[in-house]
């Protein structure tokens, strides 16, 4: 890890050759072979790999021998062939190679070099690991590994008939044998399906051993701290890169026939652009990259399937939308030159801005209509429910795949130790349920220190991106001074009378508010991402998964405020607290408060999630797609000197790094959208269709990416989708409130029906039946302009003869006793309001709570399988320990009968 970089390069510095060479060879004095014993212990010490000739062979996956098969690859630059190269540095970095590579030979590993085809400067170090270590390791990790053949049926669906077109063929990938397993055990390696030595351990499996090994591997000892593991020489730069090798070319099938040309079949039918429509080959996927990464693709395309069904609700809420501006009635209020034509709003802020007619907001009033109408609802309560439906089937497939993928019984102790955990457990303490003595890296105390500095710095963090959002909110206010006093003016100046429907002081502002906030958004992202990973390195977590879990918490926190902190205060927000014309409310004594649109604040809620949502989309995708293609285009020109076909090795260290945290920023990519999509889509009904298209394309643009483009990955153990389960469930319960809220506080959608029920007829309204008509009219305020106070009045105005605006808001007319007081309809609007939360909320987290106690995480078919499995496993262990045992006694029985036989005989004689 970055935060376990050498510190010994800056105390080299200073000191001359011979210095260096000292401190160099006392380290090397001091190499320790690996934890877990050496394999040939008494064997002479091997100063590095030999360099052998390349045998020309593209498509080899193996050493010169054609036997053994490469597992990993090391790559470094010869320091002889350096240019301007201090001698220290020379010495050090190279003493230290050597050392790793003795002690990765004296583990059993074989090691084999090559010098590069395109650049001789550089040399690649091939690592093979014999039989006999990798049946060592598989008992160290608790690898499990077939005992015989699955003999249970499959049930097939009765769906298959009408997906098999999405499927693909059997012809092309052929489906995996499955098979029984249990932990490996060397002293009951009778007991496995052993058939071929050489295809017991995948090719998946053995990169998994070698890379176990080569994070535990010291190199150097001083001062009584150990240096060790490929992670610390890849950042001090000893090493340059170490990946397994790509099994061939992902645009062509390798010519070994030893070769399966997996990666060949997953560009083709996974990767390749026309498979969008296609269903994942997702246990190829698992075989070839390993669990962690087969369970995100197969989350990401259930979360996908998913979608479609809220994607075809809310494109039919989006459309009832649409017909209902045919029957819109306070829309056509707005519009109409006798009635929104003639209603003066009172000036939304201070000097600046002027007086204006209310129908200049007939296009937003139009638009509004489509999000703002009772679909809406419908859509809100329906999308409560399809999350719950969406968490509660991701959970039965998880448990599919975890019996399908032999993840069920994932202990604990499958997962070793970081290296950088175990370099740290100096402290002895005293387990409380074995009551023998242990060593960890810190005390209580210490851990203590260790969470309350991370938490004040995520605290820190956070308080940063609010301070961020007040500054975008000042913004906005202050620019709106700006927009009011110049834009209608340069709009007048034109003869383009469209502009000044659109072109609002309000939409102005909005819009580059939410570009301002994006790229505000996207730059705090830089930064934080780096000081997360610090933090985390600086709490020292125990295992992979705690050190992805630690970091997925504050990743998400910080994007959590940093993504949503904009669109919760506008929908919760602006235009709440503003006070009336006479009495406005100020932010710091200066800035007056913002208003909303007098349609209300949805329209804006819903630019701003559209430019958020489609502006992360479009930047992802071009990161994700030209970012690696471009350094790979460059890396390709830098070896194009040379005309030799590149080998295998060689072609796949020009590819990019897959990055420590792997797929990570996939997961917070999606995960961030889930929150748009459940969160705000009251205000956004569009929302699932935009995220269905993103992830259709998303699947296979991560697929190309890792398929064609990046190093092949260490294989990794998983058995779901770790912290992201909580995250997204924590997600689910808060969605059915922010929808609630925004129905109820941002959306006009109660006020209007109290109107329609209540406030349309008597005692309160003039009309005999219920309507609608009236309804703008009733909702906008009277305000006198002679109680303006001197800082509140324009400036300059043409309206002099003008004696009263209107502006949005519940309260009496001037001259009322109670004048510019909350009118009944107010306290109305906010029963119903409240009325309205409680219910929606109440009803929609009852149907949650039945449903999620309806549908078991576990089917029963699946908890059947995995109890006939256990059974069958230990019943076959069983019996081949007795097959053992009555041969055994057989023979016993046997010599012990013969001697019977022969003493009878002798008695007799």
């Amino acid at each position: 890890m970055a935060s376990m970089r050498d510190d010994t390069t800056l105390e080299l510095d200073d000191m001359s050759d011979e210095d260096g060479e000292m401190i160099v060879s006392m380290e090397m004095e001091q190499t320790i072979v690996p934890t877990y014993g050496a394999m040939t212990e008494n064997s002479p010490i091997i100063s590095a790999a030999d360099i052998v000739e390349y045998d020309e062979n593209v498509d080899s996956l193996y050493f010169t021998d054609n036997q053994r098969r490469i597992d990993y690859v090391l790559v470094y630059e010869d320091e002889t062939m350096k240019e301007h190269i201090a001698k220290k540095s020379f010495l050090k970095q190279k003493k230290k190679r050597q050392a790793y590579e003795s002690n990765l030979i004296k583990s059993g590993l074989h090691l084999e070099a090559t010098r590069s085809v395109s650049d001789g400067k550089i040399i690649f170090v091939k690592v093979h690991a014999p039989w006999e270590v990798l049946c060592t390791y598989a008992e160290v990790m608790h690898i499990k590994l077939p005992l015989q053949p699955n003999d249970l049926r499959k049930q097939h669906s009765a769906f298959n008939c009408f997906t098999k077109i999405f499927r693909v063929s059997e012809d092309k990938i052929k489906p995996e044998q499955e098979f029984f397993t249990a932990p490996f055990e060397k002293d009951r390696i009778d007991d496995f399906y052993i058939q071929d030595k050489e295809t017991f351990f995948t090719p998946a499996t053995r990169s998994r051993i070698v890379h176990f090994i080569l994070s535990r591997v010291e190199y150097a000892v001083k001062e009584n701290v150990k240096k060790f593991g490929i992670n610390k020489l890849l950042d001090s730069g000893i090493y340059k890169a170490a990946f397994p090798l790509h099994d061939c070319h992902f645009n062509k099938v390798s010519m070994d026939s030893r070769c399966n040309s997996e990666r060949y079949l997953l560009y083709r039918e996974w990767a390749h652009p026309f498979s969008i429509l296609k269903f994942q080959p997702l246990d190829l996927v698992r075989k070839y990259y390993g669990e962690k990464i087969g369970i995100y693709f197969a989350w990401l395309g259930f979360y996908t399937r998913m979608l479609i069904v809220a994607a075809i609700v809310g494109v039919g809420c989006f459309l009832y939308g649409v017909k209902s501006q045919e029957t819109c009635t306070w829309s056509k209020e707005v519009c109409d030159p006798n009635i929104g034509g003639k209603i003066i709003m009172c000036p939304q802020c201070d000097k600046a801005c002027n007086y204006w007619y209310l129908n200049i907001t007939c296009e937003s009033s139009k638009k509004l209509c489509i999000f703002d109408s009772f679909g809406t609802l419908v859509f809100a309560v329906f999308m409560g429910i399809w999350v719950t439906l969406f968490l509660e089937f991701w959970k039965r497939r998880q448990a599919e795949l975890e019996y399908e993928w032999d993840t069920v019984e994932f202990l604990e102790q499958e997962e070793q130790p970081l290296p950088e955990y175990e370099a740290k457990c100096t402290h002895v303490v005293k387990n409380p349920i074995t009551q023998q003595e242990e060593h960890v890296p810190y005390t209580a105390f210490g851990k203590c220190l260790r969470v309350a500095c991370c938490s004040s710095a995520v605290f820190f963090w956070i308080l940063l991106i609010v301070a961020s959002v007040v500054g975008i909110i000042v913004y906005r206010l202050s620019v709106f001074l700006v927009f009011s006093a110049t834009l209608p003016s340069a709009v007048n100046g034109t003869n383009v009378e469209a502009i000044q429907k659109y072109l609002t002081p309000q939409t102005a502002t909005t819009i580059t508010a939410s570009i301002i906030s994006f790229i505000i958004i996207m730059l705090l992202n830089m930064f934080y991402e780096k000081v997360a990973i610090i933090i985390t390195d600086f709490e020292l977590p125990r295992t992979r998964t705690e050190y992805e879990n630690s970091l997925t918490t504050k990743m998400f926190l910080f994007q959590f405020v940093n993504y949503y902190s904009s669109c919760f205060y506008i929908a919760f927000f602006k235009g709440k607290i503003v006070g009336y014309p006479g009495d406005p409310v100020y932010w710091f004594g200066k800035y007056r408060n913002e208003e909303c649109d007098p349609g209300g604040c949805l329209l804006e809620l819903t630019t701003q999630l559209t430019i958020i949502m489609g502006g992360k989309a479009i930047w992802n995708n071009i990161q994700e797609i030209l970012v690696p293609w471009v350094k790979n285009l460059i890396s390709r020109c830098r070896s194009s000197g040379s005309q030799a076909v590149l080998p295998r090795w060689e072609a796949d260290y020009l590819l990019q790094p897959a990055g420590k945290l792997g797929l990570f920023y996939e997961y917070l990519e999606m995960v961030i959208q889930f929150g748009f999509v459940t969160l705000f889509v009251a205000s956004f009904p569009l929302a699932p269709v935009l995220a269905l298209v993103n992830n259709l394309l998303e699947i296979r643009v991560d697929a190309w990416k890792i398929t064609t483009q990046w190093r092949r990955m260490v294989p990794e153990k998983a058995q779901d989708i770790g912290a992201w389960q909580p995250i997204m469930e924590g997600v689910a319960i808060l969605a059915v409130v922010t929808n609630a809220m925004i129905i109820a506080f941002t959306s006009d959608m109660i006020p209007r029906l109290v109107y329609y029920w209540s406030f349309s007829v008597p005692p309160y309204g003039n009309y005999s039946t219920n309507t609608m008509q009236g309804y703008i009219n009733n909702t906008l305020s009277v305000f006198s302009v002679s109680d303006f106070q001197s800082k509140s009045q324009p400036a300059a105005t043409d309206w002099l003869n003008l004696n009263v605006c209107r502006y949005r808001d519940f309260r009496y007319p001037p001259g009322h006793e109670h004048q510019y007081e909350h009118s009944v309809y107010y306290w109305h609007v906010v029963a119903a309001k409240l009325s309205f939360l409680i219910v929606m909320e109440h009803i929609v987290y009852f149907v949650k709570f039945i449903i999620a106690y309806i549908i078991p995480d576990v089917s029963n078919q699946t908890k059947d399988k995995i109890k006939r499995e256990k059974y069958l496993t230990q019943k076959l262990l069983h019996e081949r320990h007795l097959r053992v045992m009555k041969k055994q006694m057989g023979g016993l029985a046997d010599r012990f009968l013969k001697g019977m036989d022969n003493a009878i005989i002798n008695k007799e004689d």
